[in-house]
């Protein structure tokens, strides 16, 4: 296989290369493992990048999941930020199937397009509106994707599927990154030990990146799932299904938005958990 990896951060794009190839089993002069950076809210250079990788083959597996995890609320966010994390994490996977899906089309050969969203932008928990924003549409977009690849599998003229990757909660350098740049933009230095929880220092209720991938995997390969909904050490797929269906059903009960979280609503969404875990 050979193995196309961008990042905007040179230094942890230069350790991922790194560890790919180390994992080389039988390494031969032709494979690559090409790693460039890359900013995936620039739609030009994913372009570039694409016509770069299609020359020298077929891309089977386009996979985005680059992130950001700025943001605030509706009106404490500030456009600029806005636009960056709308940018990266909306656009960027756009520019990316936009750039790549054509070429995959082409080929007439197998392929998978995996997009990296969130539960927050399914639940939308409060706290960071702008992030569980650019997850929501980065859904919708992927949903849309796989219908209209489903209609071309049907037609029996494609061979391309796409797969939402719903992770939990994972030990990634995403609030660590976040943190380092609200303390840049106040001319601060941010102590890495002081975040939470980051790769290097993981959280037990959290899953490492590699669980996440085998689970996806695992998901795709032998369930045939677009909907992959990662369960974490904290949290079963059970309760993560129970808490899509309550937020869902805001709409149908004609509850308040985020009832879950509402004052009036807090005692009645305990006790749908309790008695809808008893069945």
């Amino acid at each position: 296989m050979n193995v196309w990896m961008i990042d905007i951060d040179s230094e942890e794009l230069s350790l991922a290369q790194k560890l790919v190839k180390s994992n080389v089993n039988t390494p031969s002069s032709s494979q690559m493992i090409v790693a460039e950076v890359l900013d995936v809210s620039d739609a030009k250079s994913l372009q570039l990048l694409a016509e770069q990788v299609l020359s020298k083959g077929t891309c089977h597996i386009l996979f985005n999941n680059a992130a950001v995890g700025l943001g605030g609320g509706a009106l404490d966010t500030d456009l600029d930020t806005l636009h960056k994390v709308m940018n990266i994490n909306t656009f960027g996977p756009i520019y990316g199937c936009q750039a790549f899906i054509p070429g995959m089309k082409t080929s007439n050969e197998p392929g998978i397009i995996i997009n990296t969203g969130s539960k927050q932008g399914i639940t939308m928990p409060p706290g960071n509106l702008a992030y569980n924003l650019s997850k929501a549409a980065l859904k919708t977009y992927t949903e849309g994707l796989e219908h209209e690849l489903m209609k071309k599998r049907v037609e029996g003229n494609g061979k391309l599927r796409a797969v939402l990757l719903i992770p939990g909660w994972t030990n990634t350098s995403i609030m660590l990154k976040a943190e380092r740049q609200k303390a840049l933009d106040k001319g601060e230095t941010y102590k890495d030990e002081d975040c939470f929880f980051y790769e290097d220092k993981p959280n037990a209720g959290a899953w490492m990146p590699q669980q996440v991938l085998d689970y996806m995997i695992e998901q795709v390969d032998q369930h045939d799932s677009f909907y992959v909904l990662c369960p974490d050490n904290e949290v079963d797929t059970e309760t993560d299904k129970l808490r899509i269906t309550w937020t869902a059903q805001d709409i149908t009960e004609n509850r308040p938005p985020l009832s879950r979280w509402h004052p009036d609503y807090k005692e009645k969404f305990a006790a749908y958990m309790e008695e809808a875990k008893k069945k």
